[in-house]
């Protein structure tokens, strides 16, 4: 060690896409899941597919939260689907061998291969996300210095958010300046 301080991890934190940020994450809202010296990973949380759960998992549809569609998890493994949910008594319910992984505050991931009878009476949120988010070594920290994203705290009921505009009902619920871009818009024309 160098002197200098670890790093701190930005796990079960979220991160809002600032109007800097485009493409793929523009006005997304991303869950850290794992976040160490050696990069980043997470779901972006509010972007519902048109497809339902039940085209690829139809065992888990009547299951998950709604609308009852697939999530865009990320752009890195769009091939792959992972189940986060919500565990009631957090990380003190005994769930592993149910295929839970337990994360952080209440939130784990689920083997999408564990017959559904024996997980859902174990939980109480589920959403399934098509690929995830991830960030090597330094990148995600250069992204927050660029201004690419801010930081804030999880609601234990972010994940599995109803509405149509989480990035914005997100900002609003911020006490400092963040709550005034929640009405930012790309095209003040529109005004």
């Amino acid at each position: 060690m160098t002197g200098e301080e670890e790093p701190t991890s930005l796990a079960g934190q979220l991160l809002v896409a600032t109007p800097l940020t485009g493409d793929f994450f523009q006005r997304s809202v991303v869950l850290v899941l794992h976040h160490d010296e050696g990069g980043a990973t997470g779901v972006t949380l509010n972007k519902p597919m048109e497809a339902h759960v039940g085209a690829v998992l139809p065992d888990w549809q009547p299951h998950v939260t709604p609308p009852g569609v697939l999530f865009q998890g990320g752009p890195v493994q769009t091939d792959s689907a992972m189940g986060l949910v919500s565990v009631p008594g957090g990380e003190a319910a005994q769930t592993e061998a149910l295929g839970i992984s337990m994360l952080f505050g209440g939130l784990a991931l689920v083997d999408l291969d564990a017959p559904p009878p024996l997980v859902v009476p174990e939980v109480s949120g589920l959403r399934i996300f098509v690929g995830y988010a991830g960030w090597s070594e330094g990148q995600l920290e250069a992204e927050l210095i660029e201004g690419a994203w801010y930081v804030v705290e999880r609601e234990p009921r972010d994940p599995f958010h109803e509405s149509a505009d989480l990035w914005r009902d997100i900002l609003v619920r911020q006490h400092n300046s963040l709550s005034l871009l929640a009405n930012y818009t790309q095209h003040p024309e529109h005004n």
